[in-house]
């Protein structure tokens, strides 16, 4: 009796052990459930599925009130219209969506102070990647600073100076030990709002924004770029291949290229990456569908388009491009002003000279190398044309946005589309009562030859922008233009026509360090060819005589019909040493023209202004 007492208790003692084990290891098993469901891939799934939810179900369900429902369709409404413009640049849209997806993340997916470091070490700062500590930063710093976070993160960590390359150069590069630096010294301490704020972009990024750009692109930087550099796709799997047997170490590849263009400097944020070509290729396949523009294929090769924040963007695919790449430049219209803009020594004398150029209604063109601020300075000097002239502006995708700067004066922009060329667009111009007319670019030989024909006939005066890198390279490009299209036939008639036209060019100049300036302010003098053809043969009686004048008569004649001058120019303004200099007096033509065209006190302040740099009162 007593050994069956004795197995009975300790059959249940290893019951008992038994049972605990069981629930021990399920309580492990459901934490390690639960610890794998909280990642980025499940919630983005979880995400993308309950939005699709919110946006396709009844409205009625739940036999609902009138008021319910008028109220749930103007939410569905709202998110549909969210979801389908928040990656195009319209940041109202972007915070909608990212709210209804932390709300989504707050009630119904069940993150937690202890979970939430499932999704993101934010306990182990050490496991954080460098993305990670980047995307904290950049958080940390827009609850101050907004939309100028960048900036300030840039300027105090000293981020954008020369670096040494592993070939020996130097670059201006991002480095992860720069940003891993940077967040050790914050040292920041997070609210789980913030957490949660930060995985939300996370998720946002890679389900409907713009990848590892989104946040940055919306920064007030002058524009980014991705898949510029690294090798293409083709090219790298050759050389993965042949990694296997030569051990050769691994390469940048296209999908890690994310470039920023800052403050006049193009800088590689290499810590950096799209992850994976898929992932740039969707982000292409998005960037630049904003107002749907047409489809990006093979045939084509490229988009030119607009953002919803007025950014100019462009993307390329293969074949015509070596792998997908884009490009975003940014404008910002909150600084178009010229004292904002020149700011250097002596800025008060090309303010000043840009100013009354356009009061005197001169025919000017702004020229620089990309990435001089040619179409910022033309922003800035619209300011000063007189609010009675018409404005009519011509572009091959909207980039001024001039009436978003000023939008109580008589402005209309007309842009290229697949039917509509820019020739047409600038016929249309003179049947639109326009006093002024602005081309953004003058970049084809049928635009040229347009804008010089208008600049004629059709405008008061006309304001342009262009590559040219020295003045008779600008007058040479125009006149080509004329003769590529047929207008003219003969190339000093054609070379004639363009220097009466171009009276000013304002030259912009960007140095290594990104500074940018205006080189030269330079004034076209056209050369007179009015003087009358020697005829002294007539004076002669004998055929010898008369013979050798005449000779003289067709030898003044091919002169001026091959190489002889048809213009002059000088500069007025130069930029010296770090200072803008007063160099060459205005002619007395022009000075007389402007005159006419301003009011009683600009041509009183204008003569002043030209006493003052020039010394003279005339």
């Amino acid at each position: 009796m007593l050994n069956i007492i004795l197995l009975i208790v300790i059959a249940a003692g290893i019951m008992m052990v038994l049972i605990r084990i069981l629930i021990t290891n399920k309580k492990v098993q459901a934490v390690s459930k639960d610890e794998n469901r909280f990642n980025l891939i499940d919630i983005r799934a979880y995400i993308r599925s309950a939005l699709q939810e919110l946006t396709s179900t009844r409205m009625n369900d739940g036999n609902v009130s009138e008021e319910e429902f008028t109220r749930r369709k103007a939410r569905r409404h709202e998110l549909r219209k969210a979801l389908r413009s928040c990656m195009h640049g319209d940041v109202f849209s972007k915070r909608f969506v990212k709210a209804n997806m932390k709300d989504l993340l707050e009630q119904t997916y069940g993150l937690s102070e202890t979970t939430i470091n499932y999704v993101m070490p934010f306990d182990r700062p050490d496991r954080l990647t460098t993305q990670d500590q980047f995307e904290i930063l950049l958080h940390h710093y827009q609850k101050k600073h907004r939309y100028e976070a960048f900036n300030v993160l840039m300027a105090k960590y000293k981020l954008d100076g020369l670096k040494k390359l592993s070939d020996g150069s130097e670059g201006y590069r991002v480095t992860s030990e720069e940003i891993r630096a940077a967040f050790a010294a914050e040292g920041l301490s997070l609210t789980m709002s913030d957490k949660l704020d930060i995985i939300v972009q996370r998720v946002y990024q890679s389900y409907k924004g713009l990848g590892v750009i989104d946040e940055i692109r919306d920064q007030n930087i002058d524009g980014v770029n991705g898949g510029t550099s690294g090798l293409p796709s083709d090219i790298a799997q050759s050389l993965d291949v042949a990694g296997y047997t030569s051990e050769m170490k691994e390469v940048p590849k296209a999908h890690d290229a994310v470039w920023i263009f800052y403050k006049g400097k193009s800088i590689h944020l290499s810590f950096l990456s799209f992850g994976s070509e898929m992932e740039l290729k969707r982000v292409c396949q998005n960037i630049y569908t904003f107002g749907s523009p047409g489809q990006l294929n093979e045939s084509n090769g490229y988009m030119v388009n607009d953002m919803a924040d007025g950014s100019r963007v462009v993307v390329v695919r293969p074949k015509m491009s070596e792998s997908w790449a884009f490009f975003v430049r940014k404008f910002d219209i909150q600084k178009a002003e010229l004292e904002e803009l020149i700011k250097d020594k002596n800025a008060e004398l090309a303010v000043g000279m840009l100013t009354y150029l356009v009061k005197g209604a001169r025919v000017t063109g702004v020229t620089g190398q990309q990435g001089t601020g040619k179409t910022t300075i033309l922003m800035a000097i619209v300011k000063h044309i007189y609010p009675t002239l018409n404005l009519r502006i011509q572009e091959m995708a909207f980039e001024l946005r001039l009436r978003k700067i000023y939008p109580e004066r008589n402005i209309l922009s007309f842009r290229e589309t697949p039917t509509v060329s820019g020739q047409d667009g600038l016929d249309t111009q003179k049947k639109t009562d326009g006093s002024v007319n602005i081309l953004g670019e003058v970049a084809t030989h049928p635009i040229a030859s347009w804008m010089i024909q208008m600049a004629q006939v059709a405008s008061l005066f006309t304001l342009f922008t262009h590559h040219a890198k020295t003045f008779p390279n600008l007058i040479y490009s125009l006149r080509n233009s004329l003769l590529a299209t047929g207008v003219f036939t003969n190339e000093k008639i054609a070379e004639k026509q363009v220097v009466d036209v171009i009276t000013f060019n304002v030259h912009l100049v960007k140095d290594e360090r990104g500074r940018r300036y205006i080189e030269r302010i330079t004034e076209c003098i056209p050369v007179s060819d009015s003087t009358a053809y020697p005829r002294a043969y007539r004076e002669h009686d004998d055929t010898n005589g008369k013979l050798e004048a005449f000779m003289d008569t067709m030898t003044e004649y091919f002169e001026r019909s091959t190489d002889r001058k048809t213009f002059e120019y000088r500069n007025i303004v130069e930029w010296q040493d770090g200072c803008y200099v007063a160099t060459a007096e205005l002619s007395e033509r022009n000075r007389k023209e402007m005159l006419l065209h301003m009011n009683d006190k600009d041509a009183e302040e204008f003569k002043q202004f030209l006493h003052v740099h020039w010394g003279d009162a005339s």
